[in-house]
This record gives C-alpha cells, structure tokens and sequence, in this order.
C-alpha cells in the first residue's frame, strides 16, 4: 500500500476554535478603538499572531511602539486561552473525526500543520492528540502562510516526500502554501474563496472514505 501524509490545519479544518481567536481579536481592537469586523478576520486566516496585530492596527491606521505591541500580543493570547482552557471533544468540527479514524485504520501518516502556538493544548482539550504521528505548530516555524514551511516540516518529520502528502486548509494563505509545497491541497469551505485547491469540500461531512482511498492510491 502506498504511504501518504494527511497533514491537517487546525483552526477551522480541526476544530472551530477560529471564533475564539475572533473574539479575543475584536475585543483588543474596541479597546483601541478600532471597528474590527468578521469580512475584516477573513484577512487573519492561516497568518501568524503578530501579523494579525499589524493587520488590525493598518485597518484601524494605528501605530504603536514595539513594547505596546507585544504588550498587545500577551493580552489578546491571555483571553483567547481563557476561552479555550474550557474547551472539549464538542469543539470538534462535523465529520472529522471518522476521517481521522479511517486514515488511522489505513496506516496512513497524521500530520499537524498550524500556525497556532496553541495547537499542543487544543489537541488535548479535545482528545485527539493520539491520533497524530507528528504536530508541526507555530513554535517551531519562522515563516507564515504561503510560505511552505509548516507542511515542509511536516513531510520531512513522517519521512514523506510532498508528492505523497495531502493538505487539508480553509485559507487560501493555506492551499497556496500546500501547491508550492508540492502537495494535494485540499479547501474546506466557501468555493469561490479557496478556488487554487486541488479540491474542494464544505467540511468533512461532505468527504467520502472512497475520496480517501483514491487519495491514497494515487501514484
């Protein structure tokens, strides 16, 4: 059988702890003053917490000195983890977890590629942590989204070449980090936003184990 990596983004593919990050992010950005909208935390997705913050304070044409921003930083990292200290299996996005369980029955390499510093905690909040061969997270990467870097570290750590590797993303930063990887980039959510992914899924509930097997049986 041929060995592939399925590499999982977190926020938004995993887990819907997205709109934890969004809350923390509009609560920071009233207290400065500045109107930060959903159609605004688009920008956000798949980029690091400091180029969040630089994103919010150009949308609200603020400038701050290094020591506010890191200041910034730890107050909207403090109450984002204040939410999901509190968080469990429920968080777990809709058909999930039987592709996790599906890959695992087939010997397949599980792979995690985030951006999030968190990542470590919210696969033990939620329980899945087992199912995970390797957990590439923002501590252990320099460069965001597009850069290929997250996926790269990834492939390299279950020993796969990318051709072999399939990446699972709901950002564009994301997919066009996995097709400079050289990887399967796989969308999940809207069309018209994610329309560079080799394929395109609303969520989970809409893929088929049969979908996996062809993805695995590719040469």
């Amino acid at each position: 059988m041929n060995k592939k990596a399925f590499i999982f983004d977190l926020d938004g593919v995993i887990v819907d702890t997205a709109k934890y990050h969004f809350i923390a992010w509009q609560k920071l950005a009233q207290e400065l003053g500045i109107d930060f909208t959903p159609e605004h935390n688009e920008q956000l997705k798949g980029v690091s917490r400091q180029q969040s913050l630089e994103i919010i304070l150009k949308i609200g044409n603020a400038t701050a000195t290094d020591e506010q921003k890191t200041k910034w930083l730890t107050q909207k990292n403090d109450e984002y983890l204040s939410y999901i200290s509190q968080i469990d299996q429920s968080e777990i996005l809709g058909g999930v977890l039987p592709i996790l369980d599906y890959i695992k029955s087939k010997n397949q390499k599980i792979v995690l590629g985030s951006a999030s510093k968190n990542a470590r905690l919210i696969l033990e909040k939620t329980g899945i942590m087992p199912y995970f061969d390797a957990i590439i997270d923002g501590n252990d990467v320099s460069k965001a989204k597009p850069d290929p870097e997250v996926f790269a570290l990834g492939a390299q750590k279950v020993g796969i070449e990318p051709e072999n590797c399939i990446v699972f993303e709901d950002s564009i930063a994301g997919i066009q980090a996995a097709n400079i990887a050289g990887m399967t980039s796989i969308g999940i959510g809207e069309k018209d936003i994610l329309n560079e992914a080799d394929y395109i899924f609303n969520d989970f509930n809409h893929i088929e184990v049969e979908f996996i097997d062809t993805l695995i049986n590719q040469i």
